[in-house]
């Protein structure tokens, strides 16, 4: 019984084939934007090796997103291969005013910038002050003298110098006062970063819980939060999903979707293990933490979060900046090149393209480019990569649950059998991802495919390293599943009688929690023998 694609379509397409040659354990993650949005194009990319695809909440309008979520769909039952959807809230980002009656205003160093607490235009006055207003009022009481306040990314670099009192008869409100330090061109809407301040904004804006809701109603697969400052972030944004998973009975009719940590202050690395903890997943989002630390810092940071990413279990995932010369030229840098291989080296889980996709002259072409350097990285990997000690050291789970454990131990020893018996393949029914997120966790340098009936497991296991899910109607029994895997592995050449997989299975199928058996099996019953 082959596998079938996670859409509906009288004519259905093939089913992509994973081929050992091609495909890439670490998984890459795309933007959607103007340049990638069709339908057409959004196949390509997947055929070309994407498995998530993100929308930026913090662009365009909720039915701009739902135009692209249906372009998305159009897109996989093109390509034939299930993707999971990212929704990627915009979090608590403060920016300049939108108003520029008279146009972008060139800084000096030395300049004094009046912030003000509101959103008045902005202006440069006759006595050469600039008076701008922002989109968080509080600012100008919560950040300190002394502290640092970047604009645009930290093009505009500036220190916070006094503060001034409301004034009635001038009209004007509480103002904080900074002086330039490194000048540029300041634009309407861009970035305000503290790094130096402890903000009270919520996490969560009131956009953030509309484009939450919208997510729930829309099916979207995963959902991160941008600005994470403490673990009690993520909890807020859990207890939303909980309440909008729920019908107006309070019966549960939607699972919460897993949530993506957006590491990018240094408050959110106080708070690692507390973050890790609530979290299914991180992503290294270096744009900000860049801006919000030392620059020099974030190779160190980068490999320290994929470090206790892994050891707390959960996927991690690699971002900003990894292509982004790309945007307008169809050949990145040698120093981009080795930047996507050393994520992928550090033990990344996907590596994730953002204006390189959205915006860029050269989607397709940043995804092959992506893919090609994966699959070297992973080919230097598997031969001179982690030690078997290192490599299985899959997480032991939190809680006391048998169940639980059984699946480490078991990872573990799937682990040795590949590492002994290089096979071609790892197959498991994972009814909803759960055995295939523990055998991810071993990084097996072997692809792992994981099958299930419920379409939506499917889509959440393709952020997880070395899965290749697939849908697949439930077998009768487990040695029906191990006929019907052999069939659909050999119907699509994707491996020659005579090779080797392990199956991981337990019984009955499609129960959670009772996989329990390993099996080593040579397509078409051939095991070949010394001298034979």
């Amino acid at each position: 019984m082959a596998a079938k694609p996670d859409a509906s379509s009288s004519d259905p397409p093939p089913v992509a084939g994973p081929s050992v040659d091609s495909l890439v354990l670490t998984k890459i993650v795309a933007t959607l934007g103007p340049a990638s949005d069709a339908p057409d194009t959004i196949a390509e990319l997947i055929l070309s090796g994407v498995r998530v695809v993100r929308l930026n909440f913090s662009h365009g309008t909720l039915d701009d997103a739902a135009r692209r979520l249906e372009n998305i769909r159009q897109g996989v039952e093109k390509a034939g291969l299930p993707v999971g959807v990212l929704g990627d809230l915009s979090g608590p980002k403060i920016r300049c005013t939108a108003d520029f009656p008279d146009g972008p205003i060139e800084l000096e160093t030395g300049d004094q910038i009046v912030l003000t607490a509101d959103d008045r235009p902005a202006r440069r006055l006759e006595n050469g002050e600039v008076h701008l207003g922002t989109t968080y009022p509080q600012m100008v009481h919560e950040v300190e003298e002394g502290h640092r306040v970047l604009i645009n990314d930290g093009l505009i670099r500036m220190l916070a110098v006094d503060h001034l009192p409301a004034d009635a008869d001038q009209g004007l409100p509480d103002r904080m006062v900074c002086r330039v330090t490194h000048g540029d061109t300041l634009s309407p809407k861009k970035g305000i970063n503290l790094p130096n301040s402890n903000i009270s904004a919520p996490s969560l804006t009131d956009w953030d819980r509309k484009c939450a809701a919208w997510a729930v109603e829309n099916e979207l697969d995963f959902l991160a939060l941008s600005f994470v400052r403490k673990a009690a972030d993520i909890d807020e944004l859990i207890e939303l999903l909980s309440t909008l998973g729920r019908n107006n009975r309070g019966i549960r009719t939607k699972t919460r979707l897993p949530i993506v940590a957006k590491i990018e202050t240094p408050q959110a690395l106080t708070d690692l293990p507390g973050i890790l903890n609530c979290v299914d997943a991180i992503m290294v989002a270096r744009g900000d933490l860049g801006v919000e630390m030392d620059v020099a810092e974030v190779p160190v940071i980068q490999k320290r979060l994929v470090k206790e990413a892994h050891a707390a279990g959960r996927p991690v995932i690699v971002a900003t900046q990894m292509l982004e010369s790309m945007i307008e030229n169809a050949t990145p840098t040698r120093a981009e090149v080795s930047d996507v291989a050393n994520a992928i080296l550090d033990g990344a889980d996907a590596t994730m393209l953002s204006g390189e996709t959205a915006v860029g002259q050269f989607p397709k072409l940043c995804v092959d480019t992506m893919a090609r350097t994966a699959r070297l990285a992973e080919a230097h990997l598997a031969e001179n990569g982690l030690q078997p000690s290192e490599r299985f050291a899959v997480r032991e789970p939190q809680t006391q649950r048998p169940g639980r454990h059984r699946l480490a131990a078991i990872a573990r020893g799937v682990g040795v059998i590949v590492e002994e018996l290089d096979p071609t393949y790892v197959v498991v029914w994972s009814q909803l991802g759960g055995s295939a997120r523990y055998l991810a966790q071993a990084r097996f340098r072997r692809p792992i495919l994981a099958f299930s009936d419920d379409p939506r497991a499917v889509r959440r296991m393709s952020l997880l390293y070395g899965v290749h899910p697939l849908l697949m109607d439930r077998p009768d029994n487990p040695e029906r599943f191990v006929a019907d895997v052999e069939n659909l592995i050999l119907d699509h050449a994707w491996a020659r009688v005579g090779d080797s997989i392990v199956i991981v299975k337990g019984a009955p199928l499609g129960s959670p929690g009772v996989t329990n058996k390993i099996r080593i099996h040579y397509l078409g019953d051939v095991c070949p023998l010394p001298g034979g």
